[in-house]
């Protein structure tokens, strides 16, 4: 039931990774609940795909079917983002080797890299997303976050691979805050895509997925293999709860992202609040790029408040923005990141816009920002 290339996004969402039809059988089939399954007798596990749940499980295998037609790559799918994407990191570095992150990207993996990679000898070097890079000269693995989280700069997937591959460099875009239906990395040059499935792609707020997706078997079957020796994958009912929710990406998405177009030109026009950043503006530093790679603008912006006092008055002013970490969710949410130990400033939100009718959520946010100087 593989939707065609040249159906629309609507279309690829809703179908993508079904079984073929057959009567009496439901569209997506429920959640396969197995740790062994029965086995030949004979031949064994060469008999059939399902041997023992860790490797093996036929709803986690129709998600990977789905999320590599969005992709355009083969996927494994992990327990969650962090899974996935440390996964990567260790199944293809080894000591001695080089790696270029984001310096402005997801603290998290920051942190695994200074404490982790550079505890087993691999050297971590950084760039800001919006650059300047060094030379690739030397560097088994750069990096990109684009759009960066939190700070949403955006990288020129295309250019950097161009300079990554001339000096034998593999290229990693983390692919979270766009989703497959805001750009498509693989075909802007990129190796490997990663990212967490916990976020926008699924938006129900309800799972932990991660996902890596290649179109290179020499790097997807490492990968592959520290999957399953380290046993990092999602259970049948996350993996079927999220295949369930691809269906409605495109409708998330076009809602998410019209109400952050709405809510980035009201904020940008408000003398109180600083530093706003969506790379949907036209005045935005990451415009130029975003507007020629980006297919759809995400619906998370940032901004400054000034103080943490006044993040938490905005967010018990606001009716429909709720305190919350994560982003991509039905729910409108505002997370302070400095709470979590990030590099930003005390001030500093990151707004992830739900589903909300746009003039509720406009309405609502500008009240509460009215109400801080009252």
């Amino acid at each position: 039931m593989t939707a065609p290339t040249s159906d629309g996004d609507g279309t690829r969402c809703v179908r993508a990774g079904l079984p073929e039809p057959a009567p009496g059988d439901p569209f997506l089939p429920g959640p396969v609940f197995a740790a062994p399954y029965h086995l030949d007798p004979r031949q064994g596990p060469a008999a059939s795909p399902n041997g023992y749940g860790r490797p093996d499980n036929p709803t986690r295998r129709l998600l990977e079917a789905a999320i590599g037609e969005l992709e355009g790559g083969d996927v494994r799918v992990f327990a969650s983002g962090q899974a996935a994407i440390t996964g990567l990191l260790l199944a293809l570095l080894r000591p001695g080797d080089t790696v270029l992150l984001p310096a402005d990207g997801y603290f998290p993996v920051r942190a695994f890299a200074t404490d982790t990679l550079a505890g087993i000898g691999v050297r971590v070097l950084f760039a800001p997303t919006a650059g300047p890079y060094p030379s690739f000269e030397g560097v088994r693995l750069v990096l990109l976050e684009t759009p960066a989280n939190p700070g949403l700069d955006v990288a020129d997937i295309a250019a950097l691979a161009r300079d990554a591959h001339a000096a034998g460099t593999l290229v990693v875009v983390d692919n979270t805050t766009a989703t497959p239906l805001g750009q498509r990395p693989l075909d802007l040059g990129a190796d490997l895509v990663v990212a967490s499935g916990t976020k926008a792609l699924t938006g129900h707020s309800d799972l932990l997925l991660g996902y890596v997706a290649t179109r290179a078997p020499e790097l997807l079957e490492p990968v592959s293999a520290w999957r399953t020796t380290t046993g990092a994958v999602p259970g049948a009912f996350d993996a079927w709860l999220a295949h369930r929710s691809l269906a409605t990406l495109d409708l998330r998405l076009a809602r998410q992202s019209a109400n952050a177009a709405a809510l980035a030109r009201l904020l940008a026009d408000r003398p109180d609040v600083t530093g706003v950043r969506w790379p949907g503006l036209p005045g935005d530093p990451a415009y130029p790029v975003a507007s020629a790679q980006l297919r759809r603008v995400p619906g998370v912006l940032a901004f400054d408040l000034g103080s943490a006092e006044r993040v938490a008055r905005f967010l018990l002013a606001s009716r429909l923005v709720a305190a919350a970490t994560s982003f991509g969710g039905l729910h409108t949410t505002a997370d302070r990141r400095a709470q979590w130990g990030d590099d930003t400033a005390p001030g500093f939100v990151r707004l992830s816009c739900g589903v909300e009718d746009t003039a509720d959520l406009v309405g609502d946010i500008a009240a509460a920002l009215d109400a801080l100087d009252t």
